[in-house]
Order: structure tokens, then sequence, then C-alpha cells
């Protein structure tokens, strides 16, 4: 193992959303009982083996800078070397999360990481560099699975969101458990501006916003989002989302909201998820 890579003993918590006015969503029983899964950031680059009977990691998290600049080949060489930090039967079905919309394993946009990925084939580069099939994901869309399967939003039927407030505004959007991929409503017009522009929590340090200030501004955001969705339910993740009772409070949405329950597993625990249901 690379010296820069770092074990991390990762705990998180289940949230229970009770609702069962239209009965619950089907999640089959995955093929397998573990899968991989790989969450690609601008900063670091994780994975974790994930039981899927219970979406917890089946080991600590290895975690290793992203390396810059963040090329398709370097990324790809440093995937390899997350996934070779572990002992894996060559079968394990691998997720890798990736910051951009993802259209049949292609990224159509970059966010923190090179300009270069954009029209590179993420499942394919990632794939040749391990020498393992690779199923790639939005990286706010394998969160917000994961949320539904395991976290905050399961056994809740119907449409959920699942929006992350960090650097930008990521999204989400489960219906009946079946993801609708690449929502990117963070990008939203609202008033004029880029919603996240103004409602991401980074919009919330950049412009020293108090929780009080920084909540009407995402009762803004939500108001429209769910005007034009109808959810039944709404889950915050992100990091700030640690910090749910200084703002969740403060808004009146017809929608029930919570925070996220996976925290930071989320995007591992959902691409692993995604990964193993693709091997049907």
């Amino acid at each position: 193992m690379s010296k820069d890579a770092k074990h991390e003993d990762t705990k998180h918590g289940h949230a229970k959303h009770e609702d069962t006015k239209h009965g619950h969503p089907k999640h089959d029983d995955p093929p397998v009982r573990t899968a991989f899964g790989i969450d690609i950031g601008g900063s670091g680059i994780k994975g974790a083996p994930v039981d899927l009977r219970t979406g917890e990691f089946a080991a600590d998290r290895v975690r290793i800078p992203t390396p810059q600049p963040a090329t398709p080949q370097a990324v790809a060489r440093t995937v390899a070397e997350v996934v070779d930090s572990f002992h894996l039967d060559h079968d394990v079905p691998i997720g890798v999360t990736f910051p951009a919309v993802i259209l049949h394993g292609v990224a159509q946009s970059a966010a923190n990481v090179d300009d270069s990925w954009i029209g590179t084939d993420v499942a394919a580069t990632v794939g040749g560099a391990t020498g393992r099939p690779v199923v790639a994901v939005n990286d706010a869309d394998a969160a917000g699975y994961a949320e539904v399967v395991y976290g905050a939003a399961r056994d809740v039927p119907g449409v959920v969101l699942v929006v992350t407030l960090g650097t930008g505004i990521g999204s989400a959007l489960v219906v009946d458990g079946v993801l609708v991929p690449n929502t990117e409503l963070g990008h939203l017009e609202i008033d004029g501006y880029d919603a996240e522009s103004r409602a991401s929590d980074a919009a919330r340090d950049r412009e020293g916003l108090s929780f009080e200030q920084w909540a009407k501004r995402l009762q803004r955001y939500f108001s429209v989002v769910e005007d034009l969705f109808w959810p039944d339910l709404i889950v915050v993740g992100g990091g700030v989302s640690k910090k749910h009772q200084q703002f969740l409070p403060l808004l009146d949405l017809r929608t029930p909201i919570v925070p996220a329950g996976l925290r930071n597993a989320a995007g591992i625990v959902g691409a692993a998820r995604l990964a193993a249901a693709q091997r049907r």
C-alpha cells in the first residue's frame, strides 16, 4: 500500500422515516453479498468493501489524495491503488462515483477534476487500470441511492429527493426505489441566479451568512423544488448536515425534510450497491 494510503474506521448510523401511505418500495436482494465502492473527489479518492445486507463497510476505508492534475490516467492509477489495498476476489463488483454527469459510463462534465475527463468513458478508463469491470455513477446519485436503500429514506415510498449541500448542490431523485439519474437540480435558475451560487454551503461560507440568513435562501430553493417535483420526502446531505439542527427547523415546507443518515459513507455505499445491481 502507498505511504499516502490511509485506513480510516468509518461508522455510520441509520435514520428511518416512517411513512407507509403508498406501500414500500422494492429493493431486490443483490446477487452478491459484498461489493466495492470508490468515491472520487477533488481532494481524495476513498474506497471500501461494503456488506450489501447492511450497508456497512466490511473493512476500514482507504483514502489516497487525488493526484494533481486530476487527469483520467492519473486518477485511474490512484483508483487502482485503492483497490489493490484490499485482497478482493476478481468477481467482486466495483462501483465508482464521479463528480460529473454520467451517461452510459461517459463523463459529460467535470467538477473539481481535470477538464480532460469530459467525453471520457469513466467506467472503461478505471476498468482498464484496475483490470476489473467497473460501473460509474454520478456522485450525488450514488449518495442519494444509498440513503434510500440503507439510510434516512429507507422504506419510504413514492418520490424521494436527496440534496447534498457542499461546494455546490448535488441532487438525486429516486421514485419507488428506482434512481432517475443526472437530475442536476443545483443548477436550477431561481430569481435569475444559478441556485447553488446562492444556496450551497460554499455560498454560506463565502458570504459569511448566519444559519438564519442561509435558511432563507434554502427556503426559497426547496420551495421551488417541491413545487416542481412534489416529493414525499427530502433528505439533506453534505458535510453541513451534521449541523442540521441549526437550519432545518427554520424551514417551512409541506414536504418532510430530514438529515442524511449515512454521512460521508453514502457515496461508497451507493456505488457498491449500484454496481452489484448491474451484475444481474
